[in-house]
C-alpha cells in the first residue's frame, strides 16, 4: 500500500533551509517521510506491506500524514516563500483586500504602509 500527499510546491528561496528542515523533520516520522518530485514540489510519502495493512496501521499512518501536513505548512511557507508572504500583505493593505487567510503571517505584516512601500522597493516589486 502506499500513500502520497502533496504538501506545496517548490520554494522560491531559501531552498537550503527548507530541505534541511524537511530531513530533521524525516527523523521523527511514523510510516512517511518528506520527498520531492521531479520539479522540485514537496510531498509526504509511506509504503507498507500488504501483509503489515490493516485498520489500525492505516489509521496510524493517515493520522500521521494529517498531524505532519498540518504542523509543517505554515513553517514551509514562512521558509520558502517568505517574500511573497511579504509582498501579498503589502498589495492586499494597500488595496484594502481581506486578511483573512493571512492571519498565520501576521508578524510577516508591515508595520505601516510606509514601511510596506519601502518593502516593496527592496523586493523588487
Amino acid at each position: 500500500m502506499r500513500v502520497e500527499a502533496f504538501v506545496c510546491r517548490k520554494p522560491d528561496e531559501n531552498r537550503e533551509d527548507v530541505y534541511r528542515f524537511l530531513l530533521r523533520r524525516n527523523r521523527r516520522l511514523y510510516g512517511v517521510a518528506y520527498t520531492l518530485d521531479n520539479v522540485g514540489d514537496i510531498y509526504l510519502v509511506g509504503q507498507m506491506a500488504l501483509s503489515a495493512v490493516d485498520a489500525d496501521e492505516v489509521d496510524r499512518v493517515l493520522g500521521q500524514v494529517l498531524e505532519v501536513v498540518d504542523s509543517d505548512f505554515n513553517a514551509l511557507l514562512e521558509l520558502g516563500f517568505r517574500s511573497s508572504i511579504q509582498r501579498e500583505w503589502q498589495w492586499r493593505l494597500s488595496r484594502g483586500e481581506s486578511l483573512q487567510n493571512l492571519q498565520a503571517f501576521a508578524h510577516l505584516r508591515p508595520t505601516t504602509m510606509q514601511s510596506a512601500q519601502r518593502d516593496e522597493k527592496e523586493l523588487g516589486g
